[in-house]
């Protein structure tokens, strides 16, 4: 298949990028075999990089260029070869960028004292586009500051105003375009001054003589311009005129000319278009004028080019199989008559366009076979002369269908006196498309004109308003979005009047079970006439409609959803109908089925002794709709966090209702073991949610309880209790007690100890003030034990007299109290309160008490705080708490001592560990001394010394860079703050060795080479297993010569990529490559050597033969010929090797040498004769046995039978006449499979055979033979001597022979073997005749 390129992605064969912006080129590539894809740029082979690069796949070839320039702009052309044929094309690729500084030097046309006019030539490079504006600036050559004097400049002159005399100055100007500004271009410093001379003498001057502007047309130019697409279009004219006239080149109809480079002298104008495609054609219009006047002129073109899109593509009729396209000629027809059209066709759900017709030649086409229902898109290309052109595509898809088949039958659902319910069926055929909707038309009885009554989009319809006892009929027609379909009719007549039924339910059952989360919907059916009202109940009261759960009622039927239902969900629901007829009521029951509830808990613990604990529940509030069957109760003992089944309790089925026990006794407990307790319920649903767990209990004898508590201190909200030790501790130490508390009358026990109670006495807090409590308390001993509750204290009163805290100060400790470091300070303050608050000094968070530095005295009603030498740390917030009963009061002071700085917060952070150098990081210090850090001071000592030595001593940040480390050796850094008052305490580092983080990487694996041609070749590689701790920055390749010793570098920059075209081998020499990989460490070492790559061209092994075939057929041999491989594989065809196979044993044997045969023909011998056999040739180079071909069909070796047949000479025709004396030769050429035996007679006589040899040496013998039944003669044998042997008869044939004698002056007569001779093996007896009887020896 010849090779194709897909070029249909790609606009007019052009992509356009911005500069810096990735270009990736893909274009799919067709052709078989794989052809070979070679890209250009312009007409040099295209150079690799890692920045150009191109990459060819199986069915694509991808062209990539990151980070583009202006350089990259240019056509790229590229080919795709293989052994049927060769194509190429080109892409242009275009780069805009910033324009380049415009061309200088800047030129001053004229400097006054107060104004400059200076100009400049546009920039040499574009940036791809029209220079848009240029910006001006300005600077005193005593600054460095520029001035913008304009931006938006449009010519390349400028006049700087308002300058001042005699003050130097100097001006750049920047062009710019779309893209940005570009660089500037500065003038040469100028100096504002008046240009004044005194003048000179007076001068005669002649005027210059004025000539109007003219255009000198060439005569290729006057006619029409014809150029081929992607050339360059170039219009010299020369013009004339005085003075030079201004050019304007314009196009006909306004198009843009941002193409198109203009060059213009005072002599000619050149335009000059790159590239041109269908679009350049047109007039171009010249214009040039000057002062005397004006001329025009146009040039017509027209671009030789692929047409344009076809213009109104509309869709002109759809089916459900075909769609109908028509279109108009392309506005461009690119220079040449259009020849056809291409229609193309494509699903919407799919990217690919596949033909319908690539050769239509009227504008319209019906688009067949197409699958209904399907959407699709269509297009149409024009092609000329010169391909296929653009294409038109329609905007929307097409959906392929037509009108739908009439509705179904129509049923009659309900009449009443002004209105009529109908239902249908949907067509038996939407026509392809979805049905949109129905249209019910009704006609009255007496009218002949049906009006439409309603639009639904459902197969039913209610129609109203009408007049009752009227008799109308119906009709219904579907529609789809290709239109109505014909109607479908009822039956029979309707009569507009009421029917009356009163409501009757049609249920079939009452009770509606549903699982908890799923939704559940009870679909109650009715009759009634008229429609009955529906009312459902629940609870007795009217059932309330949410969102959850709501009934929705229609003409024949009540819906009730409860969605994700629920237990509040159960229970009976009351439906009741009411019309004129009468009333209807039916109860319905709704059960939830979900599992259980946990059981009521907490678990309690009823009994507890060393082996056992005996505990009870309540059976759960909710049972889940189903009775209860089990329970499951769980067991942990503390030390451990898995629960075991103790006991699966049964139900005890008594009667119908099962009775469960909701007690447990577990048995085999081991003492002093801790443990806690829970309980799942189980019904027919599953096992609901587990119970409360109980309390932890321990194994254990219980303990006696404590004495009776004493209320000993009684508050108005505090009760302070006393009890003595039980009499028994249950064999284990009292551990603790818990004190528990009651309102009275009505309360319960509860908590009053949340801590556990050591001593004997504890004083219950948080009570109500004149409430009345009771209190008793609990013991707890070592073993977990805990005892029956003591007796009760009786009824207490909580009241009594209070008043919350009060403190006074100096004034003086509202301000801040400044001491210096070393100095003390003291705090004093008054305390009021009843009861007597207690007090409390706190810093912070933290609450202080005494120490050597700092002491607290506190009497009834005065405190003091007092802190010796002070120093930086006792900075802060004092704050004094006094609390009672009755509430709290607190009193703050803040404190600030003078002193050095405290160490930095920690640790420090070192990281960018290096050979040579580290970063530090800390945090500020926690106390600044009173005054602001002004700066660090960083120090480093190497652990095997004990002097620091100063790395930065005015440190501003709270990070430092380290550098000039000595590798290998341990460091420790330390870090300390200033401020006014001197160098703080230091922050010391953890200890750091001075290395690399990372090595030189491992060698790569050896390289391989991917493709070689004579003079180069393409290296690749893998990265190495470890890249030793740091990124590869690159690679360096390198080769060495067999005949050679040293190794050469093959790239002077790092590789990056894993691959690397060597280039500038010598053709037929053996190289090996070796590659090593480098990062921020170094260079790895080398790889291991490749194996030796010759360079050369490639060669591959040849295609098949050409046209191999049988010519003649034997019954032992075939004549097989054939022709030269189309495709050689680039080396000459060294021979061809024939094989064979029997197809009765289905092997392939060689005919030829192993080596093969240089000729292109061959006779296969030494075959089977009736067998069939198979052959196929196959070409040799010296890059190996190519494929082979097969000679076509099967072969039967046989003789081939022809009948005899002569071509007897138009001379022999008619009477030959010869002298006497003379020679009689006739030459008759004869034909026949097998060879006919050939025999000669006369009409009047018998030809006899020659009693001599005529005067001249016999030559050879010609015999001849001849088949029973044939006329026939076929020679068989050519021989010198008197006899021959004549092979390949057919066994049982009969045959006659002859023999003719041949010298110099031709044949003789023949002779004929007097009987015929019958073809079968002679069956003789055996006889001996010796010639003598008895022999003698000496």
């Amino acid at each position: 298949m010849l090779p194709e390129f897909d070029l249909r992605g790609i606009y007019q064969k052009s992509v356009l990028a911005r500069a810096g912006d990735n270009i990736k080129i893909e274009i799919p590539v067709f052709g078989r075999p794989r052809p070979i894809v070679t890209w250009k740029k312009e007409d040099q082979l295209l150079k690799q990089t890692h920045r150009v690069n191109f990459e060819n796949t199986a069915t694509t070839t991808i062209l990539t260029i990151n980070e583009c320039t202006r350089n990259d702009s240019g056509r790229y052309p590229l080919s795709a070869k293989n052994i049927v044929g060769e194509v190429s094309d080109v892409i242009t690729v275009l780069v805009h960028d910033i324009p380049g500084p415009p061309m200088g030097p800047i030129k001053f046309d004229e400097v006054s004292s107060d104004f400059v006019i200076f100009s400049w030539e546009p920039p040499q490079n574009d940036g791809g586009v029209p220079i848009s504006n240029y910006v001006v600036e300005m600077r005193q050559t005593d600054s460095t500051t520029w001035t913008e004097l304009a931006t938006t400049v449009i010519r390349t002159v400028f006049k700087a105003t308002h300058l001042t005399t005699g003050v130097e100055y100097q001006f750049r100007v920047k062009a710019q375009n779309r893209y940005g500004t570009g660089p500037a271009i500065s003038s040469e410093p100028v100096i504002a001054n008046y240009p004044f001379k005194v003048p000179g003498p007076p001068e005669i001057t002649a005027e210059e003589r004025m000539l109007p502007p003219e255009i000198e047309l060439d005569a290729e130019l006057r006619k029409v311009v014809n150029i081929r697409a992607c050339c360059t279009l170039r219009l010299f004219v020369p013009i004339k005129g005085r003075p030079a006239p201004e050019v304007k080149w314009t196009r006909e109809h306004g198009e843009s000319l941002d193409k198109a480079t203009i060059e213009s002298t005072s002599s000619y104008t050149l335009l000059t278009v790159g590239n041109v495609n269908r679009f350049d054609s047109g007039k171009y219009i010249l214009t040039i004028e000057n002062s005397s006047g004006s001329k025009s002129a146009f040039v017509n073109v027209r671009v030789l080019d692929t047409p344009g899109a076809p213009q109104d593509l509309k869709i002109k009729e759809v089916t459900k199989s075909s769609v109908t396209l028509t279109w108009e000629p392309p506005l461009i027809d690119g220079g040449s008559k259009i020849k056809n059209y291409i229609v193309e066709k494509r699903e919407s759900t799919r990217k690919a366009y596949s033909t319908v017709i690539a050769n239509c030649h009227k504008t319209s086409w019906k688009v067949d076979n197409l699958q209904e229902g399907c959407n699709y898109y269509f297009r149409v290309l024009a092609e000329n002369e010169y391909g296929i052109g653009l294409p038109v595509e329609t905007p929307e898809s097409v959906k392929v269908s037509e009108r739908p088949l009439p509705p179904g039958k129509i049923t009659l659902l309900d009449v009443t006196r002004n209105s009529v319910s109908l239902s249908w069926e949907k067509p038996e055929h939407d026509g392809g498309s979805r049905i949109l909707g129905y249209i019910v038309e009704m006609q009255s009885k007496g009218s002949e004109k049906w009006a439409t009554c309603a639009t639904v989009k459902v197969t039913e319809a209610t129609i109203t308003g009408l007049i009752q006892g009227e008799e109308y009929s119906f009709r219904v027609s579907a529609q789809n979005e290709k239109g109505i379909s014909d109607p479908r009719q009822l039956g029979i007549p309707v009569v507009a009047k009421d029917l009356v039924i009163p409501p009757a339910f049609k249920l079939l059952f009452t009770t509606f079970s549903v699982l908890a989360g799923e939704d559940l919907k009870v679909d109650v059916p009715f009759v009634g006439r008229p429609k009955p009202d529906v009312l459902w109940h629940k609870d007795n009261v009217p059932l309330k409609q949410t969102t959850r759960v709501n009934a929705e009622s229609s003409e024949n039927s009540t819906l009730l959803t409860i969605k994700e239902a629920c237990k509040d969900d159960v229970g009976p629901y009351l439906v009741k109908l009411t019309n004129s007829a009468g009333e209807a009521t039916e109860t319905l029951n709704i059960v939830v089925l979900d599992k259980p509830g946990p059981p009521t808990g907490p678990v309690k613990i009823d009994e507890v002794t060393a082996d056992s604990i005996t505990i009870s529940w309540e059976p759960p509030k909710y049972d889940g709709g189903s009775s209860i069957n089990n329970y499951i109760v769980e067991k942990r003992d503390t030390s451990t966090t898995v629960w075991h089944i103790v006991n699966s309790i049964l139900w005890v089925k008594l009667n119908k209702t099962a009775i469960p026990d909701t007690k447990f006794k577990t048995t085999g407990l081991e003492e002093g073991l801790e443990y806690e307790f829970r309980v799942y319920a189980e019904n027919i649903v599953g096992i609901g949610k587990a119970s409360k767990v109980s309390e932890c209990y321990t194994a254990h004898d219980p303990c006696d309880p404590p004495g009776r508590p004493e209320p000993i201190i009684v508050t108005r909200n505090s009760v302070t209790l006393q009890w003595k030790k039980p009499e028994y501790d249950g064999g284990s130490k009292i551990t603790g007690y818990i004190v528990e508390k009651k309102e009275l009358p009505d309360g319960r026990w509860m908590k009053a100890s949340f801590t556990n109670v050591i001593e004997t006495q504890f004083a219950v807090t948080g009570l109500v003030e004149n409430q009345r409590y009771e209190f008793r308390v609990i013991a707890r001993n070592a073993a977990g034990v805990f005892s029956e509750p003591s007796e009760s204290s009786g009824a207490v009163t909580a009241k009594d007299e209070v008043e919350p805290p009060r403190i006074s100060m100096d004034p003086k400790y509202k301000e801040t109290i400044i001491v210096n470091a070393g100095e003390s300070f003291k705090i004093d303050a008054d305390v009021y309160g009843k009861p007597l608050p207690s007090i409390h000094w706190l810093k912070g968070d933290h609450e202080l008490a005494n120490t050597a530095h700092l002491e607290i005295k506190s009497t009834d009603f005065a405190t003091s705080l007092s802190v010796k030498e002070a120093i930086r740390v006792d900075s802060g917030h004092y704050v004094l708490l006094a609390k009672n009963v009755a509430g709290e009061k607190t009193a703050s002071v803040h404190v600030k001592v003078l002193d050095r700085p405290g160490p930095p917060e920690g640790p420090v952070d070192i990281t960018g560990v290096t050979a040579e150098k580290c970063v530090l990081a800390w945090k500020p210090p926690l106390q600044d001394g009173g005054s602001n850090i002004s700066h660090y001071i960083v120090e480093r000592r190497e652990t095997s010394r004990l002097v620091w030595t100063v790395v930065d001593s005015n440190v501003q940040t709270l990070s430092c860079k380290v550098t000039k480390l000595l590798e290998g050796n341990e460091y420790v850094f330390r870090i300390m703050a200033v401020n006014k008052y001197g160098v703080g305490e230091p922050l010391e580092s953890e200890s750091v060795i001075a290395k690399n983080p990372f090595v030189v990487p491992l060698p790569p694996n050896a390289p391989e080479v991917s493709s070689i041609t004579k003079d180069s070749m393409i290296v690749v590689w893998e990265r190495p297993v470890s890249d030793g701790g740091s990124e590869i920055l690159g690679y360096v390749l390198e080769k060495r010569d067999k005949e050679g010793i040293r190794w050469t570098r093959c790239n002077k920059r790092l590789v990056t990529e894993l691959r690397y075209r060597v280039t500038g081998l010598i053709e037929n020499h053996d190289y090996e490559y070796r590659v090593s990989a480098e990062n921020a460490a170094g260079l790895s070492e080398p790889s291991l050597p490749s194996t030796y790559y010759k360079a050369c061209d490639p060669i591959y092994k040849p295609g098949p033969p050409n046209n191999p075939k049988a010519i003649d057929v034997t019954r032992s041999s075939v004549f097989l010929s054939w022709g030269k491989p189309i495709y050689d594989g680039g080396s000459e065809i060294q021979g061809y090797i024939v094989e064979k196979c029997d197809v009765s044993v289905g092997d392939w044997t060689i005919c030829t040498p192993p080596t093969g045969i240089k000729k292109t023909n061959m006779e296969v011998e030494n075959l089977l004769e009736k067998h069939e056999y198979k052959f196929r040739i196959c070409a040799v180079n010296k890059a190996g046995v190519g494929e082979h071909a097969d000679v076509p069909g099967s072969v039967i070796v046989e003789e081939k039978l022809e009948a005899p047949d002569l071509d007897l000479d138009l001379d022999l025709r008619k009477i030959v006449n010869v002298r006497a004396g003379g020679s009689l030769r006739l030459f008759v050429p004869i034909r026949g499979r097998p060879t006919p035996e050939v025999k000669w007679g006369k009409m009047d006589g018998e030809i006899r055979e020659p009693e001599h040899d005529g005067g001249s040496k016999i030559l050879q013998y010609i015999v001849e033979m001849q088949v029973k039944g044939s006329d026939k003669w076929s020679e068989c044998a050519s021989v010198k001597a008197l006899e021959a042997l004549i092979t390949n008869l057919t066994q049982g044939e009969e045959y006659l022979f002859r023999v003719i004698a041949v010298n110099e002056k031709g044949k003789s007569d023949p002779r004929s073997l007097a009987v015929p001779v019958v073809a079968k093996d002679l069956v003789i007896e055996p006889d001996v005749r010796p010639a003598f009887h008895s022999y003698s020896i000496q």
